[in-house]
């Protein structure tokens, strides 16, 4: 089947690729089939139930199928989606990733808000636990910050813990990242990630194949990992445990023909279980972002080569008369261990309190510490 590439496709075309997607019980699988069968989805919603069956569609799915039963809730979803800014990207769009092409089973269409060219990027997968050590998370956002000053579009699934990390660090840098939902674009989950959604829609890209309203079931996750892996040139596995939805998309990405990362971990620790797993498997051990650019495969480096990305600047540990506090401060904090306020006032017993946490805050805001639930705090990790 041909890309379209001018001039875009119809409202009538994609009423007819949504109507597809929603027919109950059809299934992707069995859609692409139609797809590459009949080579549009008009000519499939025009034949009658005898032919749809003659074609492997179940009786029941035929007959809804054949009495257009999906186009009114299709309609329905593309007027909401016009409303929200988002753009529906069916197969035959040249603006569908060429690398979600390459999978088993790739999905129907798209919804996408935000930059959409950002699906035609060296794309790099960060994937863990949701509920990360500090370690774990520090490790993600730094990954993250350095991948996208290299020029790599960071992709992730937006769940609290490794993945709002990594989406985090993307946007640090200034860089792209890519959100895939397992549910409708207009379903924040989990709903504490708004405010990260609505700033990705705008500097980055929200992306689903699910229709708007759907809502986030947990079934719906798994499906969701293959496209995190499916649009990447390589999954990052940061943090988690032997059974979690990081070493599913670890596996995906396997399936795919692409390339699997791990960052090793303590091995005392069950959060680091997966990925010391996978490098015991054969992953590649992850110390650096360098470490990921250089594991691509030779396109993919070679495009990032020709993208010329200056790294950020290096942030002062704290300005003004205070700065020398804050380098003591910094270099009693720890990336990994967090340090309680309490203990870090005896540590520091010449400065006030006040003054200490006047510090901190400075620091905050320079991005160089991070502050964690029970007034503790955690160093951000620099070189």
């Amino acid at each position: 089947m041909g890309l379209l590439t001018q001039p875009p496709l119809t409202d009538d075309r994609i009423l007819h690729w949504l109507a597809l997607l929603m027919t109950p019980g059809l299934g992707t699988r069995r859609a692409m089939d139609l797809v590459e069968r009949y080579g549009s989805p008009e000519l499939i919603l025009r034949l009658d139930a005898r032919q749809l069956e003659a074609a492997g569609v179940a009786p029941a799915v035929a007959s809804s199928m054949a009495a257009g039963c999906s186009f009114a809730p299709a309609a329905e979803v593309a007027e909401r989606g016009k409303r929200m800014g988002v753009e529906v990207i069916p197969w035959e769009d040249a603006r569908y990733p060429a690398r979600l092409r390459e999978i088993y089973d790739p999905p129907l269409l798209l919804f996408a808000m935000g930059r959409v060219e950002l699906l035609s990027a060296v794309m790099v997968a960060i994937v863990g636990s949701r509920q990360p050590t500090a370690y774990g998370q520090a490790v993600a956002e730094r990954l993250g910050k350095d991948l996208a000053a290299a020029g790599v579009t960071v992709v992730s699934g937006m769940a609290r813990g490794i993945d709002t990390a990594a989406h985090n660090g993307a946007l640090a840098a200034r860089g792209g990242t890519v959100a895939v939902f397992g549910c409708g674009l207009d379903v924040i989950y989990p709903a504490e990630n708004r405010a990260l959604a609505e700033r990705i829609a705008r500097e980055g890209l929200l992306a689903s194949e699910f229709p708007l309203g759907t809502p986030g079931h947990a079934q719906n996750f798994p499906i969701r990992n293959r496209i995190i892996s499916g649009l990447s040139e390589g999954v990052v596995v940061v943090e988690g445990k032997q059974y979690s939805g990081s070493l599913i998309t670890a596996r995906l990405a396997l399936d795919q023909n692409r390339e699997v990362f791990a960052v090793p971990g303590n091995i005392t620790s069950p959060a680091s279980f997966g990925p010391n797993l996978l490098i015991k498997q054969g992953a590649q051990l992850v110390q650096s972002a360098e470490d990921i650019v250089n594991g691509l495969g030779t396109e993919a480096r070679r495009r990032l080569s020709r993208q010329a990305v200056l790294p950020a600047p290096t942030q002062p540990a704290a300005a003004g008369p205070m700065a020398h506090i804050g380098e003591e401060v910094l270099r009693y904090l720890q990336v990994d261990k967090p340090l309680p306020l309490d203990e870090l006032i005896e540590a520091i017993p010449h400065v006030s309190p006040s003054e200490l946490i006047a510090v901190l805050f400075e620091l905050e805001e320079a991005g160089r510490v991070r502050q964690l639930p029970g007034r503790s705090y955690v160093k951000v990790w620099s070189e």
